[in-house]
């Protein structure tokens, strides 16, 4: 019998006069100049699946809500414009002319809000033309604390909505601290104020995370009866004398805060801006790093996600509950205290919150409860309240209708699918059906 063939298979070939050990050791080596070989990307598949994860995210639903709430704006603008009204009286005669006055109103209304908010290109000098962009910030400084405050809470599962008492208990706490302890240097006495403020608001908090983790209450309604026991309770330290009230005046107000306590101006004295914009941006940070690179984040967010799995897995809920609460509160209470320290330093009453605890709910909705969708958020809310008194003094626009915008944000966020149909967005919760393959349909061909 003849010797069997070699196989012409895939595998090194010998060359003449090697023996098998050389051969392979040869391959090896031409393998290794050459490189491996690298498998094609299919990079379309990459792109079909990166721009399904962002029409499916929640930052695609905000931003949709978002225009939606300007779209409405625009048209309560319209509706609202007397050089419209007396355009569209002879709207079949002359068309165009109602489309101008829409343009100009609608052009001119939100040029003003950008004027106002963001950078005035109008101004003669440098300052001036900046100023709007940085009263943007003062005004976004306390929403992004409180913000991150009820984001960080809804992470775990609860909804903060005393932030209206957690800022003004914090106010009363910082604002006592300043003008009711003198002698004390500036650093330490503004650090003092500032820690005042925000223990304060972290105990007020934590009182709900406790009666939540004990006995069950709901947070809301703990958090909502706490808001009118600090609004009446700052009512009352307001008018009495020797507490809060200003010496020698009967007007329920607290006396101005001493510069030792106040914070510094961060861009001068020509500008309102203050380092508490520092401290938010820091904020941001810090939550970011507590949630996502922190064992306590980790435990927040199981709780937030499925209570009983975290039990289950030997996580402590009624400690993360209280934990949660306290750093929520105390989040807010930093807005509250920023409040008193740096926006409003002439002595404050007690509507110093000045709706911004209400307000964090929408940033936090807005932000999808996440620390640097919170950051912009709240910068977007400030330039709304920054833009609004531009809008309204340079175009004669009511400025309610920006709080209606705010409004209507709120409404959409709060209804994802209705934003997914207008948008045509694809619903991230339905699963596609897997394809079905060529060799299945011949299977059930032939068994057909």
């Amino acid at each position: 019998m003849s010797a069997p063939e070699s196989s012409s298979g895939p595998g090194p070939e010998q060359e003449p006069g090697l023996d098998p050990g050389t051969a392979e050791e040869l391959e090896q080596e031409r393998a290794r100049e050459t490189g491996p070989v690298v498998a094609p990307v299919d990079t379309e598949s990459r792109l079909a699946k990166a721009l399904q994860q962002t029409m499916t995210s929640s930052w695609t639903v905000s931003v949709g809500a978002v225009l939606l709430a300007v779209v409405a704006g625009s048209i309560m603008i319209a509706f609202t414009n007397d050089g419209v009204k007396a355009a569209s009286s002879y709207f079949f005669a002359r068309p165009g002319d109602t489309f101008v006055a829409l343009g100009q109103a609608i052009g001119g209304a939100y040029s003003a809000l950008f004027r106002g908010s963001v950078v005035n290109l109008q101004a003669t000098d440098f300052v001036t033309a900046i100023r709007p962009l940085t009263e943007t910030l003062t005004y976004a400084t306390p929403l992004i604390a409180a913000g991150l405050g009820v984001a960080l809470a809804f992470r775990a599962g609860l909804f903060n909505i005393g932030g209206q008492g957690q800022m003004l208990v914090a106010a009363a706490s910082s604002g006592w601290v300043a003008f009711g302890v003198s002698g004390v240097p500036f650093p330490l006495h503004l650090l003092m104020a500032l820690v005042a403020g925000i223990a304060a608001g972290a105990l007020w908090a934590g009182l709900a995370g406790l009666l939540k983790a004990r006995t069950g209450a709901h947070e809301v309604i703990v958090t909502i009866m706490l808001n009118y026991v600090a609004f009446y309770l700052i009512a009352y330290l307001l008018a009495t004398p020797g507490l809060l009230q200003a010496p020698g005046s009967s007007n329920p107000k607290t006396p101005p805060t001493p510069e030792s306590a106040q914070l510094p101006s961060l861009l001068g004295d020509r500008f309102n801006l203050t380092w508490g914009f520092v401290l938010a941006l820091l904020a941001v940070v810090g939550v970011w790093w507590l949630l996502n690179r922190s064992s306590a984040g980790f435990s927040f967010r199981a709780v937030g996600e499925n209570p009983r799995a975290a039990r289950v897995a030997g996580i402590d809920t009624g400690r993360a509950t209280v934990n949660s609460m306290l750093v929520a509160g105390g989040l807010v209470g930093l807005a509250g205290a920023s409040q008193v320290l740096g926006g409003v330093t002439t002595g404050f009453s007690s509507d110093i919150d000045a709706g911004i605890g209400f307000d964090a709910i929408t940033v936090a909705l807005l932000g999808g409860s996440n620390p640097w969708g919170v950051l912009a958020a709240g910068i977007l809310f400030g330039a709304f309240k920054a833009g609004g008194t531009t809008m309204q003094a340079a175009e004669g626009v009511p400025s309610d209708i920006v709080l209606v915008v705010q409004s209507l944000i709120v409404l959409f966020i709060a209804a994802p699918p209705l934003i997914r149909a207008i948008f045509r967005l694809p619903d991230p919760n339905r699963r596609r059906s897997p394809k079905k393959t060529k060799a299945t349909r011949n299977r059930k061909e032939a068994a057909a």
